[in-house]
């Protein structure tokens, strides 16, 4: 009797060991979606309204305290300038299927389902090389923070498939 309540004990710590870091990952999924949508729906909005993203650019920059002349300022000012019709539609889309894609890990995340916890180490992972390649050409407090976070969001989520592995091998019965 008193291992059956062990294993019971072990069960019960197992399901609930991952729930918090999880849902704290599906969090984040859920924001970077919700941030994705509203800045294209943003977009879209002004453009709709005629707005010269140009001026409305140089009104952000302005608002934030940033020289207009700086390196990546300039580089803001030039892709605003550049914005036209179609690609609002195609920024729209890709905004569309990035954020559904975010939604859906979240989802999966949030209800420990195994197929999102390898959608986020893969969609993770992908974003790896585009930060190393980003740091390499110059380092910022900002790059390096986000590849330090994608990191450590990739490793624990690895680290919760490795440990449900592991669970597996030790609970051979439990297995569904």
């Amino acid at each position: 009797m008193p291992a059956m309540r062990v294993e019971a004990v072990v069960e019960a710590n197992h399901s609930t060991t991952h729930v918090k870091g999880l849902r704290t990952v599906a969090l984040v999924e859920s924001l970077k979606g919700v941030l994705v949508l509203t800045v294209a729906f943003a977009l879209i909005a002004l453009l709709r309204h005629d707005v010269d993203l140009q001026d409305a650019a140089m009104n952000v920059l302005d608002f934030l305290h940033i020289d207009p002349d700086r390196r990546l300022a300039g580089l803001f000012l030039d892709a605003a300038g550049r914005v036209m019709d179609w690609n609002v539609i195609f920024v729209g889309l890709g905004a569309f299927a990035y954020s559904a894609l975010r939604f859906i890990e979240s989802y999966g995340l949030w209800r420990e389902r195994v197929w999102a916890e390898w959608l986020a180490i893969v969609s993770g992972s992908l974003y790896i090389p585009l930060e190393v390649i980003e740091l390499v050409r110059r380092a910022t407090p900002m790059r390096w923070a986000l590849l330090i976070i994608n990191l450590i969001v990739v490793a624990y989520i690895a680290w919760v498939r490795f440990d449900d592995h592991r669970h597996r091998q030790l609970c051979p019965q439990k297995q569904t």
